[in-house]
């Protein structure tokens, strides 16, 4: 992220409790109780005393809105039903590792009268929401009612990576930007699958992604917005320009798509996973006309793992044949996780947070067809890994993979910052047709654990399957190649990248002899098919010494004509950094340097 942050340490630990004192539901009056999900899954029910919700959801607000960097993680799910009113609204704060769910089949069965927002976060320098990550919004209705809120009246969320807003109906006015404190900077985020019926305010957002979704007007654009399948969104104007503004990507429809499973609370009382099937050229909400097309999964179907349960247990229930849900916590894994079974779920509630002890991937993949992995975060471990997970054991042919793909979604990697790691790569993508939904890989520019031969990563993320897809890909700050993608027929739709801050001389960062630096994105010479849109990358060399990297992007130029659209590079921050980016792609497009700090220099095709 922009260096423009506040560093922010954990926050002073607090008890939460719930209706039901340790259990994991906060349930009454007869309501099912959701029993094995641990005690920081917070279910709520419209029965309760909203006094009583209230008190628990500002509590874990209290704790981890400054905690970027603790090791407590939250869901709070809401049964179907209607929280708050106009005259007492539900309105409360989200802050780290911490996932806000309705457990509705739509997101029209659980309505919040109020709002479930996001601050700037403070500190001598100013007041940002650079590094708002790690939090989600999903699958509920919010009626947005902020009485005396005064600046802050409206659904506030400002974020950056890793802070998805999926299958969520606003009824009013939202910002993506915390305006009410300043400067205000913020780095872009992620909304898919979701419905606002009132104007949305971009801002300060410096890059943004939106797929899938209804709008009802979209305020401005910084350096890089793109819209994949969206009604009403902004025309294509990219570069920006006073006549149409941007500077927005637009594709009317979304190529392929696979909406993220969730849990969910049926009429009968039982816990189920809703599994979306894929969808083909669509725009819009995918339940805009009725249910989301896909099938349900008993709760029954899946192994419920508690942060305590060791990798060789969570394994015994996975070769028996179930789905895996991961709740609230950290993993310590001596192992890989191996999902083998083809059409196998893996959902995370609350940010779980797998770790390898012993310089182990933290999960494996099998090529499969249907393999879903939702909502996980990969932390790379103190022995170096090779990579921290891995789709596809290699490039083979998965029978019906086009019509049953694999999907991530809303899956994320660090590098250091919460404690000194070190992995080659964080995600390698063997399996063909993949869908990439909402992917950060970070190598830690903050936090603990923090330097050039202490937080060792390679490679943010490798793709060697074909026809793989990704929307929403943030790759950051990795020691080579960011992205190296080696598959036919892949399709990136938006892409955002900064290059590594701590380079500490030019001789330690060479792609080979002349050639200064590393490219972020690398096409592999052999790939004669690929499509890019809206894809920026940033340089910020922070070590006193000019530091250049002699492309952005790196591709055969023996693509189709007009396979790239939208580029740009930026240099970020003239009082401190040095040196920049030569060539925005190849040899194409102008440098981006002091001398035009905070432009774009952009490519609108190549080649």
């Amino acid at each position: 992220m922009r260096i423009f942050r506040a560093i922010l340490m954990a926050g002073t630990l607090i008890a939460v409790a719930c209706a039901t004192g340790t259990t994991a539901s906060a349930s009454t009056a007869g309501a099912p109780a959701q029993t094995g999900l641990g005690s920081n899954v917070l279910i709520f029910n419209p029965t309760m005393p909203q006094s009583q919700i209230q008190a628990a959801v500002d509590a874990v607000a209290t704790q981890q809105v400054s905690n970027q960097f603790g090791t407590q993680r939250y869901a709070l799910l809401f049964e179907p039903g209607t929280y708050g009113s106009s005259a007492n609204p539900l309105n409360f704060q989200v802050g780290y590792y911490t996932a806000v769910a309705g457990l509705g089949l739509s997101p029209s069965e659980v309505v919040i009268n109020g709002s479930a927002y996001v601050r700037n976060q403070c500190n001598s320098g100013g007041c940002f929401a650079l590094e708002n990550f790690w939090r989600s919004l999903s699958n509920l209705t919010i009626n947005v009612t902020t009485p005396n809120f005064g600046c802050y009246f409206g659904e506030f969320w400002p974020v950056s990576q890793a802070a998805p807003m999926r299958r969520v109906h606003v009824n009013g006015y939202s910002s993506l930007m915390d305006y009410c404190t300043g400067p205000s900077f913020a780095s872009g985020g992620f909304i898919a699958d979701s419905r606002f019926d009132g104007g949305i305010t971009s801002g300060s957002q410096q890059q943004w992604v939106t797929r899938n979704s209804r709008l009802n007007g979209w305020s401005n654009g910084v350096w890089n917005q793109v819209f994949s399948g969206v009604i009403n969104a902004p025309a294509q104007c990219f570069p920006a320009e006073s006549t149409c503004g941007g500077p927005y990507t637009t594709l009317a429809t979304s190529p392929v798509t696979r909406e993220a499973p969730y849990l969910y609370l049926d009429s009968a009382g039982g816990y189920n996973v809703f599994v979306p099937s894929v969808q083909h050229n669509t725009a819009g909400p995918s339940w805009s006309s009725g249910q989301t097309p896909g099938s349900s999964l008993s709760i029954g179907s899946f192994f419920i793992a508690q942060p305590t349960d060791s990798a060789a247990t969570i394994n015994k229930a996975m070769r028996s044949g179930k789905n895996l849900v991961l709740t609230p916590g950290i993993y310590m894994l001596d192992q890989p996780i191996h999902v083998n079974r083809p059409d196998t779920v893996v959902l995370g509630l609350g940010f779980p947070t797998l770790i390898p002890t012993d310089g182990n991937p933290s999960m494996i993949v099998a090529s499969a067809k249907g393999m879903l992995i939702s909502g996980v975060l990969f932390d790379a471990g103190p022995t170096n890994s090779p990579y921290l997970l891995r789709v596809g054991n290699g490039h083979e042919p998965i029978d019906n993979a086009a019509l049953d793909p694999s999907v991530l979604s809303d899956v994320f990697f660090r590098v250091g910052g919460a404690a000194a790691g070190k992995a080659n790569t964080s995600l390698i993508v063997n399996s063909d047709n993949t869908i990439l939904d909402d992917i950060w890989a970070w190598r830690a520019d903050h936090g603990n654990g923090v330097g050039w031969t202490t937080n060792t990563a390679d490679t943010g993320v490798i793709v060697n399957g074909d026809n793989v897809t990704a929307y929403g890909l943030f790759v950051e700050h990795y020691q080579k190649y960011e992205v190296i993608w080696n598959g036919n027929g892949g399709r990136d739709i938006f892409f955002q990248n900064e290059m590594p801050y701590d380079v500490p001389n030019q001789a330690a960062w060479m792609e080979a002899p002349g050639v200064d630096g590393y490219a972020t994105f690398k096409v592999a010479d052999g790939v004669t098919s690929f499509s890019g849109y809206g894809m920026g990358s940033y340089s910020f060399f922070n070590q006193g010494v000019n530091i250049n990297a002699a492309r952005a992007f790196e591709v055969p130029p023996t693509l189709p004509t007009g396979s790239l659209h939208d580029l740009l590079t930026i240099f970020l921050d003239p009082a401190h950094g040095k040196g920049g980016m030569l060539h925005v792609v190849n040899d194409t497009g102008g440098s981006s340097t002091i001398a035009n700090p905070d432009t774009p220099v952009t490519v609108v095709s190549y080649p």
